[in-house]
């Protein structure tokens, strides 16, 4: 096998980690000698075994020595202590002779300092090795780990025409259930799936993830819900609200000047979410939200600062432009259905919108993929 099949097992590997590292990256790992796999790994979840360490573990469990042998990793060694000790270090003690990096880590902690070090305690270091593949692993960790604020993506399933539902407002299904089962994969990647108060009374969804394997096993696991709901106009009724307690789930708000009647109804229905399990998020107003409404960067700060690095908007129209006109979004999921719907039925994005097509949003064609007749599009910022 060649470096370039090596690394490739490693980025293989690293995916096996989706859904379950966050707020870590995806890392994989391959420790080969003399011309032989004798070890690999990657990180499983937030909290275990790094990849190198894994793959070392690996190594141990199989009666090979990794003295001597090279390491084919995705992402530049960790040197610092964290909730595992530090890669190099585990490295240098088993003898590595030589470490091919992919991505190079971001985190202040580590950037430079890791690959510093290898070379510092006499092991050759390969730098950027396929690093564009491997850095695809990590856009939402490189995002969160320099701006602490989480990745924002929007999703959302539409006609040839622009539609997200008919005129009278009846959406299911725009798209096949091949495409309707990869937003699972999609919600399994994402911390939280984030959604306004308008989706969750017209709808009453779950928000949670359905991801199964062949044999129809669960293998997914939920991202904590938001429903950004300035009033707190929330039924305790909604599905939403009866599962709080099996799912985390936030119901972001405002604080406003109310009449003593308004505000005792508020402080009644906050401690009765409170009792079923929903952790009721108080914002402030912001000059710089729309009036009335919650401001979405402010609540993405907060949502950093409670670790959930990726946040995936699936919450209409009217806060699918107020994420857009913020600035707010990296990546763009476009589900498109080979139908029309006609008339005056809702686009993906609503809102004021723009006076020119100079003043468009526009992001990059990222990836194309294809659910049988229908299409998903993927653009990043």
């Amino acid at each position: 096998m060649t470096d370039e099949q090596y690394m490739r097992r490693a980025i293989s590997l690293a995916r096996g980690g989706e859904g379950k590292t966050n707020p870590n990256p995806l890392v994989g790992a391959v420790i080969v000698k003399d011309g032989r796999v004798i070890g690999e790994g990657f990180h499983h979840a937030c909290g275990d075994l790094h990849a190198e360490r894994e793959a070392l573990k690996n190594c141990y469990q199989n009666g090979e020595s990794p003295k001597g042998g090279e390491i084919y990793v995705t992402l530049e060694p960790c040197c610092h202590f964290g909730k595992q000790p530090p890669c190099t270090q585990a490295l240098v003690e088993a003898g590595i002779s030589r470490v091919i990096v992919g991505s190079r880590d971001p985190n202040p902690l580590v950037h430079g300092k890791g690959n510093a070090y290898l070379r510092e305690n006499g092991i050759t270091v390969e730098e950027d090795f396929l690093r564009s593949e491997c850095d695809a692993l990590n856009p939402i960790f490189f995002h969160y780990i320099t701006t602490k604020t989480p990745y924002v993506a929007i999703k959302y399933a539409m006609t040839l025409d622009g539609k997200i539902a008919t005129k009278t407002g009846e959406s299911k299904w725009i798209t096949n259930e091949e495409a309707r089962a990869y937003v699972h994969v999609l919600r399994n990647r994402y911390s939280a799936i984030l959604a306004g108060i308008g989706t969750v009374l017209s709808d009453n969804p779950m928000l949670n993830c359905r991801l199964t394997d062949e044999n129809g096993k669960s293998v997914g696991r939920n991202p904590i819900r938001i429903i950004c709901d300035s009033d707190l106009k929330i039924p305790l009724q909604t599905n939403i609200v009866k599962t709080a307690k099996e799912i985390p789930t936030i119901v972001a708000c405002l604080a406003k000047n109310r009449d003593s009647g308004s505000q005792k109804y508020f402080d009644e229905k906050k401690r009765d979410l409170e009792s079923l399990g929903v952790e009721v998020l108080v914002l402030e107003p912001s000059d710089r939200g729309e009036s009335g409404r919650v401001d979405l960067p402010q609540l993405l700060k907060v949502l950093g600062e409670k670790n959930i690095d990726s946040v995936l908007f699936e919450g209409g129209s009217e806060i699918h432009y107020s994420a857009l006109k913020s600035k707010i979004v990296n990546k763009i999921y476009a589900f498109v259905a080979p139908k029309f719907f006609g008339g005056k039925a809702k686009s993906p994005v609503e809102g004021e919108g723009v006076n020119l097509p100079g003043e468009a949003y526009q992001f990059e064609l990222e990836n194309v993929q294809f659910f049988g007749n229908n299409v998903l599009l993927e653009y990043r910022k």
